[in-house]
């Protein structure tokens, strides 16, 4: 139970990565099983995040680089811009159709 107990005080990498894995899977099942575009947004955010992860826990476990670090801050800029547009999207599906559900919006207008 002790060796348990140091386990958790003492972050590695198998922290990241199954931290890492717990976030992919609920990011993963928000865009499967989701039917609200707002909610198939937020779990690409959640995978986006998991990958972010990963990067800087390899970049300081592995590499001892900034490498990692440098790409993460180039993911987050690009989910910031990714969620501005995506947004802009979603609020002109809601003007069109009155709806954000995705399996609902099956036609496209001219």
């Amino acid at each position: 139970m002790q060796e348990f107990i140091i386990w958790l005080q003492h972050p590695g990498l198998t922290h990241f990565l199954i931290l890492s894995g717990l976030l992919f899977s609920l990011g993963l099942f928000a865009i499967l099983t989701r039917r609200n575009a707002i909610m198939v947004l937020m779990g690409i955010e959640l995978v986006l995040n998991a990958a972010n992860i990963n990067f800087v826990a390899f970049s300081r476990y592995v590499t001892t680089t900034l490498d990692g670090h440098v790409v993460a801050v180039f993911v987050i800029i690009l989910a910031a811009a990714e969620a501005a547009i995506l947004l802009a999207i979603v609020l002109n599906i809601y003007q069109n159709f009155n709806t954000v559900n995705v399996d609902e919006i099956n036609q496209l207008k001219d």
